[in-house]
């Protein structure tokens, strides 16, 4: 073997190993500083906000979380096992401590006990929901209870743990529902709009709707930004990617075809379906990037940037550039038609008895739709 490719593997090697120990040194770094807030939690003095309040918060949580039981020996379990695990903990003793806590604090989770003798968990479980929807409520039930521990979630609970548990099964629960409830934010979009100075390195927040500056926005959502030679670059806007949802494949416009303002440059496919979209100028196609039609998938990070569809060398630019949307323009554009989508959505789902209780915008919310339903939203918003 040649001394130069068994050098290479030596620093490999060497360089995993550094790596593992500087992890396992980082690990059992964090769990004594962890083990040492467990311990000085017990010995705080919490009276002012619930008498039998303890706490012990960890820096930079997985989640914060409220437990509440009237047996010590299941608060205990849970400081003990999340705590280490990376999770802040308060546990009480009564449901009314709480619901005075969550007017105070903010919660991911609160963990409540069925039988309780104040005040019991189906009561706690519907003053969280109507005090502090956000929060995700879970059940600590007994093999006997396990039946009103399901009604629970008719009320709004998210699921139940039943006990005993080992430290295994808690940690494993917990953290499926943490990943449950970061799956479930992740998805719902708010109405937000803003522009962003976002660099190629950094990922576009998929829980906003957002504009880099200096980027122009057509009316059909193809975002369109100068280049300092004079051309422009063309692609799908942040607005169009995530209704859209996953993109299987891009049919490219050809390389030197010349095309006006308005007339059909690229295609979207998702699955069978597939969507127009209308040049926003005029011009001839200078370059395609077909880099990323071989990472598709690039486009979950962003449709900025170096994801654009391709080149056009303007030829009618001063007079259609006006036409397009920048800056404070493109937000008031994206607000209204979010706000239009929105009505749109909600009469086409109209006999959904999903959506009569209300309406949220989600990632890939088109990919649900009926293929009828899919080429009216689809038409209505991208094809101009």
């Amino acid at each position: 073997m040649p001394l130069f490719i068994l050098a290479v593997i030596i620093f490999i090697i060497a360089d995993v190993i550094i790596r593992y120990t500087i992890k396992k040194v980082n690990d059992k770094k964090i769990r004594k500083e962890r083990e040492s807030i467990l311990e000085e939690s017990i010995n705080i003095d919490f009276s002012k906000e619930a008498v039998t309040l303890k706490r012990a918060e960890v820096p930079n949580p997985k989640a914060k979380i409220l437990c509440v039981d009237d047996e010590d020996v299941i608060l205990d379990s849970f400081r003990k096992i999340l705590v280490l695990e990376g999770y802040s903990i308060d546990t009480v003793n009564s449901g009314p401590e709480a619901l005075s806590l969550i007017k105070s604090h903010h919660y991911d989770f609160l963990f409540t006990d069925l039988k309780m003798p104040e005040m019991d968990g189906v009561e706690v479980t519907k003053q969280v929901k109507i005090l502090r929807p956000d929060i995700d409520v879970i059940i600590i039930t007994g093999y006997a209870t396990v039946e009103t521990a399901v009604d629970c979630m008719k009320f709004g609970a998210m699921d139940y743990v039943q006990k005993p548990f080992t430290e295994d099964e808690l940690l494993g629960f917990t953290n499926k529902s943490l990943l449950k409830r970061q799956d479930r934010i992740q998805k719902q979009l708010k109405p937000r709009v803003h522009i962003t100075h976002l660099s190629e390195e950094e990922k576009v927040n998929v829980g906003e709707f957002a504009i880099p500056g200096g980027v122009f926005i057509s009316e059909g959502h193809c975002w369109t930004g100068i280049s300092e030679d004079g051309t422009v670059k063309v692609g799908i806007d942040d607005f169009a990617k995530k209704l859209i949802g996953k993109i299987d494949d891009i049919e490219f416009p050809n390389l030197g075809m010349n095309i006006t303002k308005g007339q059909p440059l690229f295609i979207i496919k998702q699955d069978k379906k597939s969507i127009h979209f209308n040049s926003p100028i005029s011009g001839q196609v200078a370059k395609v990037n077909h880099d990323l039609g071989d990472n598709i998938e690039s486009l979950d990070y962003s449709t900025y940037q170096k994801n654009w569809i391709c080149i056009i060398d303007a030829d009618k630019l001063d007079s259609e550039l006006p036409q397009l949307k920048i800056g404070k323009n493109a937000v008031t554009f994206y607000q209204e038609e979010i706000d239009k989508y929105t009505k749109q959505m909600k009469k086409l789902l109209k006999n959904d008895d999903s959506k009569k209780e209300g309406f949220d915008i989600y990632w890939g919310q088109l990919e649900n739709l009926e293929e009828k339903n899919w080429y009216i939203i689809t038409s209505e918003f991208f094809k101009k």
